[in-house]
């Protein structure tokens, strides 16, 4: 059911809005941790190695799709506040156009430079076939990502985050059977995982696209939408490019590290895989809060209403401090146990390099949250270019530092130790943006 996010008390609608949103995207994450999962228990080390290292990869294309997900969920956001049903439609329809034309690029990218891509970021002889195949099989699959992406976007511009989370709750659990089924039953090996993720995510994109075009079908409108607009494509485009810069330079900075990890061996290969899939279950459950601090934001911004943004930003923090508190004690206490999920029978390097990134990173996870919360209110804004200076210092500094104290006493664990630099410095700049706003004081 479509929700307007410009009336009530803001922490009973955003709660209400960002829970589902959180539950999404756990399940989300449950497709890539449920491969790593079943490739370091029933297939190997080296297999979790290979699908850890791709992943870094298809982040880059995950980027793209988040672009164009919060281009036209920003976009239609402010539409739906607005009540100007049939530019929403249209914009709808452009962000379509313009996601499948990006996507068609990508694909064509991904299934003819796979192997470049591998061999760009070091990847050992003894997991490059795997990383290879598993790397073809996903890219293949993109339109499932980029038009699930799109389908988020409209619901949750919509104010409706329920109805993907139902999705995605189906199609996760879903894939952690068809990971386990093609690899115990077929004896698919990586490729099993491959494509067992390749299904679910399908049926989960069909679903989704469909639900959107029947809910847009009941929206009232005087007049046919068309089906193209060039001014919400720029409009559109303003908010999707920074947004995939964002995120695409950020996994870049990914690649990079994860050559330097390269260096070290396959099994810190293994132990970082293993921790950066926890790290990015808990990173990407604050990103996806705070998008929907950035539809909020539109949203009221749309209605002439923006007394309550600031009301936003500290009912946001709350949640994602509450949210991050038990993930910050499992992670710092119970480290060791949360990795041997992943692994069936691991070195003692392996475990020893994912408890030292996890011990090292989840203290901060307080001080990057209120981060991303702050950049939420900054995108559902326009204010993107504060928005990229903050997201750069971070890129910059963790690059840099993870190289620069790799090559000293700390090895590998001096790697670990250039996140939290970066996510301090990139947040003090974010929150300093936010609060030097021009936001109104009473809603």
């Amino acid at each position: 059911m479509n929700q307007d996010l410009t009336a009530g008390k803001p922490q009973t609608v955003l709660w209400k809005f960002c829970m589902p949103l959180f539950g999404s995207i756990i399940f989300q994450q449950l497709y890539n941790i449920a491969d790593s999962l079943v490739a370091g228990n029933f297939i190997g080390e080296n297999a979790l190695a290979a699908v850890g290292n791709s992943y870094e990869i298809t982040l880059i294309f995950i980027a793209f799709a988040f672009g164009c997900n919060m281009g036209c969920s920003v976009v239609v956001s402010k539409l739906f506040g607005a009540k100007d049903y049939k530019e929403m439609k249209t914009a709808v329809y452009t962000a379509c156009i313009f996601s499948g034309f990006v996507c068609a690029l990508l694909m064509l990218i991904g299934i003819a430079g796979s192997g470049m891509l591998l061999r760009f970021i070091r990847t050992p002889k003894e997991v490059f076939a795997d990383s290879k195949l598993y790397l073809d099989i996903y890219s293949w699959g993109l339109p499932f990502v980029f038009f699930y992406n799109i389908a988020t976007g409209i619901f949750s511009a919509l104010g409706d985050s329920k109805t993907p989370f139902y999705f995605l709750m189906v199609s996760s659990l879903s894939n952690i059977a068809a990971d386990i089924w093609f690899v115990k039953a077929f004896h698919m090996g990586v490729a099993g995982v491959a494509w067992a993720t390749f299904l679910c995510q399908g049926i989960s994109c069909i679903l989704a696209m469909i639900a959107v075009f029947l809910r847009l079908s009941k929206v009232e409108r005087k007049e046919r939408a068309p089906l193209f607009s060039l001014r919400l494509f720029k409009q559109i485009v303003a908010i999707a490019v920074p947004s995939t810069l964002q995120q695409s330079f950020i996994s870049i900075g990914n690649i990079m590290i994860q050559s330097i990890i390269n260096g070290f061996g396959a099994p810190v290969m293994a132990g970082y895989s293993a921790a950066i899939k926890l790290n990015n279950l808990v990173i990407t459950s604050f990103t996806t809060l705070g998008n929907g601090i950035s539809n909020y934001t539109a949203q009221n911004l749309g209605a002439g209403k923006p007394g309550r943004v600031r009301q936003g930003f500290g009912v946001g923090v709350k949640l994602v401090w509450m949210l991050g508190l038990p993930l910050f004690l499992l992670y710092f206490f119970g480290g060791s146990i949360v990795l041997k999920l992943f692994l069936d029978t691991p070195t003692k390097l392996a475990i020893h390099t994912g408890i030292a990134c996890l011990k090292i990173l989840s203290p901060f996870y307080f001080v990057v949250s209120a981060k991303l919360v702050a950049d939420g209110i900054l995108r559902g804004a326009g204010m993107m270019k504060k928005f990229m200076i903050a997201t750069f210092t971070d890129l910059i500094l963790r690059v840099l530092l993870a190289f620069c104290l790799s090559k000293t006493a700390l090895g590998a664990t001096g790697i670990w130790c250039a996140w939290p630099i970066g996510w301090c410095a990139a947040a003090i700049l974010s929150i300093g943006f936010y609060r030097r706003g021009t936001w109104e004081n009473t809603p």
